[in-house]
């Protein structure tokens, strides 16, 4: 079994059905997105939507985000999420070195990511990408 990682283009049925079912793994509260949705987060500016297909069918995404700031190009990764029943194949790692290998050649002075300590096997996978932790808080504002 071969992981696949696509950048999305094209929003088609497989990809608005994956998202229903990827999504509540990912965040009990995040709202489901349909077809518009969807064509928006890949229309946005900065932004790629990876998916992985383990024998075609997806099992996997994640967003990667690029911006300018004064201190230059920057990367973020957000909502990575496997399906459970995909885990351990290889998924995430293939996800999150497609998405760095994207920024590099975007030529992003880094990329970042938050991981919540709880996920323990995320977290060892992105040390052995060569992720470093940073001794930083993190603020939200709920708007």
């Amino acid at each position: 079994m071969s992981v696949e990682i696509a950048v999305v283009q094209d929003i088609t049925e497989d990809v608005v059905e994956a998202f229903a079912r990827l999504l509540p793994q990912l965040s009990r509260s995040a709202r489901p997105l349909d077809a518009a949705a969807l064509r928006t987060l890949v229309d946005w500016q900065g932004n790629r939507l990876l998916v992985a297909r383990l024998d075609g069918i997806i099992v996997g995404t994640l967003t990667l985000v690029t911006f300018p700031i004064p201190s230059g190009l920057r990367a973020w990764i957000e909502d990575v999420v496997v399906d459970e029943a995909a885990r351990g194949h290889g998924v995430g790692a293939a996800l999150t070195q497609a998405a760095i290998d994207l920024a590099r050649a975007d030529g992003a002075r880094t990329v970042d990511l938050t991981s919540r300590p709880a996920r323990e096997a995320a977290n060892r996978l992105y040390e052995r990408l060569g992720f470093h932790r940073r001794d930083s808080k993190v603020y939200r504002l709920e708007t």
